[in-house]
């Protein structure tokens, strides 16, 4: 029987990232072949990355860049914050951020990428199992434009926080107004760019909504039809980012703000953590319960 060393277990270690125990049990099933050791645990990390899969990842990191005319944003979630911190999600992170620049027309073409020799989806499952938490990659976004202006709020790390924003622009003073335009992207959270961006069906559903609400309160038609104009443009001040009061100087929209400074807003993405997904509710009392027993 070959001697499983302290040596041994330590170095697959290193290489693995995986527990002792967990290193020294490989190593004897594989009669100490350090190589067969590594397979052996990457398959076995892919039974556990599976078994996690359906816990709730609704923490992580958002991360961005940006290179020339052209900026990637992705959001890679985790079950807990304490995760997020982890130097070694947060470097593979920063990671598929770069390959997301040139890789990132879906978060499916994303995860088929490849990463140091293997997909970016099996490099996560790989980091599931090294860290023991569930994982994903949620989302990706890629902006390009004269200008790109990328902002991060809640910094963790460079180009890593709870909401990114990347913005294109042109225009001589794009990058100064575009990091304004930004900062108030993240804090009033516009869905669409323009009125025109807005989608018919989108429209269409708030107009039913708000002319039924008209028509309950009994007035005529013609009354009705008014106040539907009146809150469809409130709707759009709520949504539509040109249309925004701008958070800076609440006395002019965003538009306003924007062609003073002679510039033009082309498009722009915004991630905030873990928006949409639903959290895990626990219930105390049935908890405490299941544990009198």
């Amino acid at each position: 029987m070959v001697e499983i060393t302290a040596k041994l277990v330590g170095e697959l270690r290193e290489k693995t990232g995986v527990g002792m125990m967990e290193c020294k049990k490989a190593l004897v099933a594989c009669e100490g072949d350090l190589e067969k050791a590594i397979d052996f645990l990457r398959k076995k990390g892919v039974s556990v990355a599976e078994k996690k899969a359906g816990r709730v990842a609704n923490q992580g990191l958002v991360g961005l860049t940006v290179k020339g005319n052209k900026g990637a944003v992705v959001e890679l979630n985790s079950e807990t914050d304490f995760v997020a911190k982890n130097t070694d999600f947060q470097a593979f992170l920063k990671q598929v951020v770069d390959l997301a620049l040139d890789n990132g027309k879906d978060i499916e073409t994303l995860k088929a990428a490849s990463l140091n020799g293997k997909t970016v989806q099996d490099n996560l499952v790989d980091l599931i199992a090294k860290i023991g938490e569930n994982m994903s990659l949620r989302r990706v976004a890629v902006v390009e434009g004269e200008t790109v202006v990328p902002y991060i709020h809640t910094v963790t790390a460079e180009g890593l926080g709870k909401i990114g924003v990347l913005v294109a622009l042109t225009g001589a003073n794009a990058a100064d107004v575009g990091k304004k335009v930004a900062m108030h992207i993240a804090a009033s959270a516009p869905k669409f760019l323009s009125i025109a961006d807005v989608d018919a069906d989108t429209a269409a559903h708030e107009k039913g909504i708000y002319a039924e609400q008209a028509r309950a309160s009994g007035k005529p038609e013609a009354i009705i039809e008014k106040m539907v104009e009146g809150r469809m443009r409130k709707f759009y001040e709520e949504t539509v980012l040109l249309e925004q009061a701008f958070i800076m100087d609440p006395d002019k929209k965003v538009k306003d703000v924007v062609a003073e400074a002679g510039c033009t807003v082309t498009s722009f993405a915004r991630f905030n953590l873990g928006e949409g997904i639903e959290k895990k509710q626990e219930d105390f009392a049935a908890e405490v319960a299941k544990q009198i027993g």
